[in-house]
């Protein structure tokens, strides 16, 4: 399983658009072939900083969905309402502690 974190900042004023565009595609984002998981996170201190946590089958899985329609119209609405560039993370699981 590949874990996949983004950390999105977005300017103050689109901050609302942005959850818009996010609620609008949720459902297709986690129901897309390969996405077991998807999470939408806000900064607790920086209400305009917002990660997405999702879990994919593979890497595979991932580039399939970030090669495909749906991809380019979410991040079409999304990437002109930063206000920085988008820090992304591919991780794997190593321990789970309870």
């Amino acid at each position: 399983m590949l874990i996949r974190t983004v950390r999105m900042t977005f300017r103050e004023e689109e901050v609302e658009n942005f959850q818009s565009v996010f609620e609008a595609s949720k459902e297709k984002i986690r129901h897309f072939p390969g996405c077991r998981h998807l999470e939408l996170w806000q900064d607790f201190h920086t209400p305009n900083v917002f990660l997405t946590y999702s879990h994919w089958d593979d890497a595979a899985a991932l580039d399939g969905y970030r090669h495909s329609e749906l991809f380019e119209s979410v991040w079409a609405k999304t990437k002109v309402l930063f206000q920085e560039k988008p820090v992304a993370f591919s991780s794997k699981q190593l321990q789970k502690i309870n």
